[in-house]
């Protein structure tokens, strides 16, 4: 199979023949893709990815539920590691964004959001007009996400399937 014509080094090489295009169903490797997406606006993706590792270890393995608990001793601690954008405004992101991005489990108030049979994204709550009229970013945007990330996934959909 040809390669696109931005897979030329690594890490775009590996990140083409085993992640661009390949469905992705885990919760937390959505986050993790949201949150990269945020730090590479104004950046190179090849940036991103040379920096992903470093991302995992400052933002505990993209754990939401842990980010979504950041206090200004975090953001202090993100802003001094080189490792990531260090980037005031995308670190307040990401931890804002990790709030209403929670694993549902067996909680009967959580939600599932589903836009296709292979696509299922869980928040928690949502109002019930979503159910009813809303769209997944203006339910997103109510609710303290940022009204982009969910446009931006759509938007880069084939980076993971």
């Amino acid at each position: 199979m040809p390669r696109c014509p931005w897979a030329i080094n690594e890490p775009n090489l590996t990140y083409h023949d085993q992640e661009w295009g390949v469905p992705v169903h885990d919760d937390r490797k959505l986050f993790e893709f949201l949150i990269l997406e945020g730090a590479q606006a104004g950046l190179s993706w090849t940036t991103i990815l040379k920096k992903r590792e470093n991302y995992r270890k400052a933002f505990d393995g993209f754990r939401a539920e842990k980010i979504a608990r950041y206090g200004a001793r975090d953001v202090k601690r993100l802003l001094g590691d080189a490792g990531i954008v260090r980037n005031r405004l995308k670190i307040a992101a990401t931890r804002d964004r990790a709030e209403p991005v929670e694993d549902c489990g067996d909680d009967p108030e959580c939600e599932r959001v589903s836009r296709g049979p292979e696509r299922v994204r869980q928040f928690r709550r949502l109002p019930l007009e979503f159910r009813r009229r809303q769209t997944e970013t203006e339910s997103l945007a109510a609710n303290g996400a940022a009204a982009r990330a969910h446009n931006r996934i759509q938007r880069h959909e084939p980076r993971f399937g």
